[in-house]
């Protein structure tokens, strides 16, 4: 079973977050990180004032205004310090995909993965993930969110033989953003007559909207298999998109439309340690 520290309410805007008791004692919780972290140094504040304010937007409403220096990097000092703390715990640390680790006996095996400050874990035995769980809040200021159900866009689904991971939500979404909400479904992604190709003659698009597309359709192929292909040739033209290839990424959005409730499904598979 898989779980996970992660927040489950987001504010709109600077303003929600400041009228809400929690968020206010999180971010300063996260001020308290920084320091201990050493990712900040307080300073004088700058002058003129203004530059203060462009610079740290987020804290704008306090009354003292308080500034801090940027010492390093936050995400890779925080890294930098639970890195340290799961090694001298007895983590490994994964050759591959550095975020990842794992720490095992001859019988069970613990996965932890981190994501800037949300961690999910996972393991064979449900009293490794309750030791790891209390580990981690002796040391930092963390709270146990429970079964892993939603995390960066995927669903989860944990059954007893296997896990549904699924990106139904993410997909109604991106068709909306895009304006494909009243086109017509297609069966398939990509036509199989079409030959792509740079379009010389072709029109101009926004270069930045097609890049944002193809970004999201990319993302998408975390749970979409049947995608690969079809975005995968329309990430070849980012750099001089025409009207052409923005047509051919948005009738993947069609195809989308007609199956957007489509799941991974992950039996359950006894791990070799």
């Amino acid at each position: 079973m898989f779980t996970c520290f992660i927040s489950q309410i987001e504010p709109k805007d600077v303003l929600q977050a400041l009228d809400d008791t929690h968020w206010i004692q999180a971010m300063q919780e996260e001020l308290n990180q920084f320091e201990r972290n050493k990712v900040w140094e307080l300073v004088q504040r700058p002058t003129p004032r203004l530059e203060a304010i462009r610079m740290f937007l987020a804290y704008a409403a306090h009354k003292n205004f308080i500034v801090y220096q940027m010492d390093k990097q936050a995400p890779r000092a925080w890294y930098d310090t639970l890195s340290q703390f799961l090694t001298e715990n007895g983590f490994t640390k994964g050759k591959v995909d550095r975020t990842l680790f794992r720490i095992q006996d001859k019988k069970s095996i613990l996965l932890v993965q981190i994501y800037v400050d949300d961690i999910i874990f996972g393991s064979t035995n449900k009293e490794l993930c309750e030791k790891f769980s209390n580990l981690m809040q002796s040391k930092f200021e963390m709270s146990m969110m429970g079964e892993l159900t939603f995390f960066l866009g995927l669903q989860v689904k944990q059954l007893k033989n296997g896990t549904f991971i699924s990106q139904t939500k993410y997909t109604k979404d991106l068709i909306k953003k895009f304006g494909m909400e009243e086109k017509s479904s297609v069966k398939i992604p990509m036509n199989t007559s079409v030959k792509m190709d740079m379009d010389s003659d072709g029109k101009t698009i926004d270069q930045t909207r097609y890049r944002a597309l193809i970004g999201c359709l990319l993302y998408l192929t975390e749970s979409r298999p049947d995608i690969t292909f079809a975005v995968g040739v329309c990430a070849r033209f980012q750099s001089a998109p025409k009207e052409s290839h923005m047509t051919t990424a948005k009738r993947i959005l069609r195809y989308l439309k007609g199956c957007q409730e489509v799941d991974l499904w992950y039996p359950v598979r006894k791990f070799i340690c």
